[in-house]
């Protein structure tokens, strides 16, 4: 995977290291997951992946039962989906998802974060072919797991591929077969973090001094509380 995963990884680990900013964005899909289709986990399956994000960012109980509540208060915010495009310093294209209860104020807030770094949004849509809707889900791989084994094992259930770095196990597969490949490995007893996420068709390097510059576009985004998901195409 090389220097740019590295240095991808260690931005993100650096940015979400700060628990007031990810809490709230776990807490949102929580609520939001509770509110779609009920407060249960067991006949919720988003709702039951939200909650396995959470524990795995170890956000505390009382926060998870807490953002599960708000979904049946009836002051509840309406919250929606939405993804806002364009382009980042040195041409790096950016899909960003959101989840707000005020759709003017989101826009206008990631609008100014791509101005800032001397790019611009992107009209609705245009970067949708560049990127690969994917089920991806990691978890540290246990001793003596045997990945080939576990690949032939889950293929049936949506698995496409699966790579390791530094102890930590990527498993991909389409993004459809998401409740199916997480049901798998709830029932293999691995504790993992599953996530859907958007993989460039085709990745670009950039050298160490423009992935500075590209970081704090990101690191603005991420800041913001609506934005929920940063994707790009870094290879």
């Amino acid at each position: 995977m090389g220097r740019a995963f590295e240095y991808r990884k260690a931005a993100k680990m650096k940015r979400w290291d700060k628990m007031s900013r990810i809490f709230p964005k776990l807490g949102k899909a929580i609520t939001v997951a509770a509110k779609e289709s009920g407060p249960d986990p067991e006949t919720n399956a988003k709702l039951r992946t939200a909650i396995l994000n959470a524990k795995a960012q170890n956000m505390p109980k009382d926060n998870i039962e807490n953002a599960i509540k708000r979904a049946a208060g009836k002051d509840a915010s309406t919250f929606i989906e939405m993804n806002i495009e364009g382009k980042g310093p040195h041409g790096v294209l950016v899909f960003v998802e959101c989840m707000t209860d005020n759709t003017t104020r989101t826009t206008a807030n990631v609008k100014s974060y791509f101005n800032k770094a001397g790019g611009s949004q992107s009209p609705n849509g245009s970067l949708e072919f560049m990127f690969n809707r994917k089920t991806v889900i990691e978890f540290e791989k246990p001793d003596g797991m045997n990945l080939e084994e576990l690949e032939l094992e889950l293929i049936d259930s949506g698995l496409e591929e699966v790579d390791e770095h530094e102890g930590t196990v990527y498993v991909y597969g389409d993004y459809t077969q998401f409740g199916v490949l997480t049901h798998a490995f709830e029932q293999k007893g691995i504790a993992v973090k599953a996530t859907l996420q958007r993989i460039p068709t085709t990745p670009v390097e950039y050298s160490e001094e423009q992935l500075e510059e590209i970081e704090k576009m990101l690191d603005r985004l991420d800041e913001d509380e609506d934005v929920q998901a940063v994707y790009t195409n870094i290879a």
